[in-house]
C-alpha cells in the first residue's frame, strides 16, 4: 500500500492519468490525497472531476479556491451559468452535474491523519493556528458548506476582507477562514493576507512573509502538504511540502509519497502551454536573503521554478530532522530537509493562481 499526495490538477485530465500511471496507482491498495483545485483552466475539468469522483473510495480531497468557485457557479441560475468560462460551464451543464457537485460540496477544507503524521490543506494556515485550531475553524465553515445554507455561504464568501481575528462572527468569520485555507500565500505576523503578492519569495512587499516563514508562528506536530502556489515551485521547508508545480501552466504535476521513510517525488510534464506573464511577479526580485538554500548539485538554485524542490533555510523546528525526498529518478536533492515545525478572504477564488 502507498499513500500519495497530488498537487493541483486544474482540469488537466490527460496529465493526471499519466501521473497515476507513472506512480503505478493501484485502487485496490493505494490511497490518494488531492490538495485541491481539481478544476478550471485545464480544459478537461469535467473529465477530471469524474475521474476523482470515481476514485472517491480511494482518495481524500480538500477544497481549493477554484473548487469553491465551481460550487458557487453551480448554485446560480442556468442563465448565469452560461456566462462562465467553457471549462466550468461543461461541468455545471453536464447530465451528471448534480452527483458531481453534491459530492464535491461534501469535501473538507483540511484533512488530518495523526497516525500517519500528516495534514493537508489547499493554501495555508494562519500563523497562530495550531493543528487543533485549524481543524476547529475548518469545521465551522464545513458545517455551513455541508448544510442547507450553503447557497447563502457562496453569496457571502467573496472578498479580500476582513483579516482574520478570533473575534470575527457570521460571514465575515467564514470568509476569513476560507481565504486562509484556500488563498493564502503571504501574510503579516498578525495574519493579514497580502492578496496582491503572488510571486516567489523575495518579490513580496516589506513586512510580509510566506505563510510558513512568519516570525513567531506556532510549532505544529504534523507534517503539512498543500498546493495553490504554482510560482513557488516544489518547496519542502519548515515541515511544509508545497506541491503545486504549475501543471496547467506548462509546468509539472507532482505526486509525493507520504508513507515511506524517505519522501519520494514523482512528476510528469503538464500541459504544453507557456506560463502567462500575469503569473510572474510584477515587483523586481530583491537580493536573496542569507538563509536561501544552496543550489542542487550540478545546477542553479530552484527558486520558484517547476523542475525540482526549493528548500529555503532548512531550519528544523520541533520534531526530528526529516530525510529529504527522492525524485522519480532516485536522486536525492540537496538541501531538502523538512522538519515538522512551520507555519489568514476569495476576490473571486477562481482568479487566483
Amino acid at each position: 500500500m502507498s499513500i500519495w499526495a497530488i498537487g493541483d490538477l486544474q482540469g488537466c485530465y490527460d496529465v493526471t492519468c499519466r501521473l497515476l500511471e507513472k506512480i503505478k496507482f493501484d485502487p485496490a491498495a493505494d490511497k490518494l490525497w488531492f490538495c485541491g483545485d481539481l478544476v478550471n483552466r485545464g480544459g478537461q475539468s469535467l473529465e477530471t472531476l469524474r475521474l476523482v469522483h470515481s476514485l472517491r473510495e480511494q482518495s481524500v480531497v480538500v477544497l481549493g479556491n477554484h473548487d469553491l468557485s465551481l460550487l458557487a457557479v453551480g448554485a446560480r441560475t442556468e442563465e448565469e451559468q452560461r456566462k462562465v468560462n467553457p471549462d466550468l460551464q461543461r461541468v455545471v451543464l453536464a447530465e451528471d452535474r448534480d452527483v458531481l457537485l453534491e459530492w464535491l460540496r461534501m469535501q473538507r477544507l483540511i484533512h488530518v491523519d495523526r497516525e500517519l503524521g500528516w495534514m493537508m490543506f489547499h493554501a495555508g494556515l494562519a500563523p497562530k493556528w495550531t493543528v487543533a485550531m485549524a481543524e476547529k475553524h475548518a469545521r465551522e465553515v464545513e458545517a455551513q458548506l455541508h448544510g442547507n445554507g450553503y447557497r447563502k455561504l457562496f453569496r457571502n464568501m467573496y472578498g479580500d476582507k476582513p483579516s482574520w481575528s478570533p473575534g470575527l462572527a457570521g460571514y465575515d468569520r467564514s470568509r476569513a477562514i476560507i481565504n486562509i485555507f484556500t488563498r493564502m500565500r503571504y501574510c503579516s505576523p498578525r495574519g493579514r493576507i497580502a492578496m496582491e503578492d503572488k510571486g516567489t519569495p523575495g518579490t513580496q512587499a516589506q513586512g510580509i512573509y510566506p505563510w510558513f516563514e512568519v516570525p513567531g508562528r506556532v510549532e505544529r506536530e504534523l507534517k503539512m502538504v498543500c498546493g495553490h502556489w504554482s510560482t513557488l515551485g516544489l518547496t519542502i521547508t519548515q515541515g511544509v511540502h508545497a506541491i503545486d508545480t504549475g501543471a496547467v501552466w506548462g509546468g509539472k504535476l507532482t505526486a509525493l509519497q507520504l508513507d515511506s521513510e524517505e519522501l519520494r517525488v514523482v512528476q510528469v510534464p503538464g500541459r504544453d502551454v507557456p506560463r502567462p506573464e500575469a503569473a510572474v511577479a510584477e515587483r523586481p526580485p530583491r537580493r536573496p536573503r542569507p538563509e536561501a538554500a544552496s543550489p542542487p548539485a550540478g545546477g542553479a538554485a530552484t527558486t520558484g521554478n517547476n523542475n525540482g524542490p526549493r528548500a529555503r533555510g532548512n531550519r528544523q523546528r520541533g520534531n526530528h530532522r526529516q530525510r529529504g525526498p527522492r525524485s522519480s529518478d532516485g536522486n536525492k536533492p540537496q538541501g531538502s530537509g523538512s522538519g515538522n515545525g512551520g507555519t489568514g478572504n476569495p476576490a473571486p477564488p477562481a482568479t487566483d493562481r
